[in-house]
């Protein structure tokens, strides 16, 4: 069974840092595009970053452009989300996603396979 299972929320103070971890398990996602998406309460879930399946294209919402980094590991089967500069807006819960298209997406619909989410809490 392919699973997606992110870690490495938790509650911050506006400025600090985390890094997230999305760590598959069932295959290999190898040469497959990942992506992280984010969603708080009665909202669409929105674009966060994806990266390309050989890890040479990157791409940012412009909101995080310049503070966050998604970065894979492809021996690890992990893909990451280092998150500088957090800012209350950045509370959300994070869900990371891959394709099998090696394409980077910013469109939630063209991912197949999605983790459980991890909440991020940015505290003023």
């Amino acid at each position: 069974q392919v699973q997606l299972v992110e870690s490495g929320g938790g509650l911050v103070q506006a400025g600090g840092s985390l890094r997230l971890s999305c760590a598959a398990s069932g295959r290999t996602f190898s040469g497959y595009a990942k992506g992280w998406f984010r969603q708080t309460p009665g909202k669409e879930r929105e674009f966060v970053a994806t990266i390309s399946g050989s890890g040479s294209t990157t791409y940012y919402a412009d909101d995080v452009k310049g503070r966050f980094t998604i970065s894979r590991d492809d021996a690890k089967n992990t893909v990451y989300l280092l998150m500088n500069s957090l800012k209350p807006e950045d509370t959300a819960v994070y869900y990371c996603a891959a394709r099998v298209s090696g394409v980077g997406s910013t469109v939630r619909r063209t991912y197949d396979y999605w983790g459980q989410g991890t909440q991020v809490t940015v505290s003023s």
